[in-house]
């Protein structure tokens, strides 16, 4: 038996950290062997954290952390590395704004085996046309620097073995926004074995979204000067 440990940001989402815990717990309990659900708080400013902490009571299989503000890229990063320390055998990621279906998890799981890491396929997305835009232009940008081709380079839904990430998770930088995007540049530069599968993707299902146009912008040019940087040592 394997055990999985399931890491999720989460920053301002009172309106859905309760129902996504949930959900997400029961996966955990279901997995077994002593899997885990671990929600970060990036230092919310609302009670994201104190429910997170009211609701772990009687879950064991529940751990909230909490840390400083760092963004999202950064808050999983820190996951992924509690994880590895803890010993998770294979390690998921999604987020906690309620846009992914726990349902889909288990064809992952059956075929964690076969791959190194398995990435959902944002088929058919519900999330607007700006996140759909980004999506393609990442596509782009990424087989200009990096000379990869990566079919969604930055879906929270993705399922790694552990014993890989722990050996490329070193060559990301401290904190870095990006870090999902990266994963997925350098799993695909060494030829590691990666499934994409489809999956729903919903529409935030409450709480406001806190990316716009003018950030991703700006998100986007401090990409390309971080892409080439980090190129040159990946390989």
């Amino acid at each position: 038996m394997d055990k999985l440990y399931i890491i999720i940001p989460a920053y301002n989402e009172e309106e859905n950290i309760e129902r996504v815990l949930n959900e997400w717990y029961q996966v955990a309990e279901k997995a077994g062997n002593g899997s885990r659900l671990v929600i970060i708080d990036d230092g919310s400013k609302d009670g994201t954290f104190q429910m997170m902490q009211k609701a772990a009571e009687g879950k064991e299989a529940f751990i909230p952390l909490t840390k400083p503000n760092g963004g999202h890229g950064a808050t999983i990063l820190y996951g992924y590395h509690y994880a590895i320390k803890e010993g998770a055998d294979y390690i998921f990621q999604t987020d906690s704004d309620g846009q992914t279906l726990p349902s889909e998890f288990w064809e992952f799981w059956e075929n964690r085996k076969k791959y190194d890491m398995i990435i959902g396929h944002r088929k058919g997305r519900q999330d607007g046309f700006s996140r759909v835009f980004v999506t393609k232009t990442l596509k782009f940008v990424l087989q200009l620097v990096f000379h990869v081709s990566v079919k969604d380079a930055n879906t929270p839904f993705r399922l790694m073995e552990s014993k890989v990430l722990e050996e490329n998770i070193k060559l990301i930088p401290k904190n870095y926004n990006l870090s999902n995007v990266i994963i997925s540049v350098i799993y695909a530069k060494k030829q590691k074995k990666v499934k994409y599968i489809p999956i729903t993707f919903r529409p935030r299902q409450g709480g406001v979204n806190s990316i716009n146009m003018k950030k991703i912008f700006r998100i986007g040019k401090q990409a390309l000067k971080d892409f080439s940087a980090i190129n040159k040592y990946i390989g």
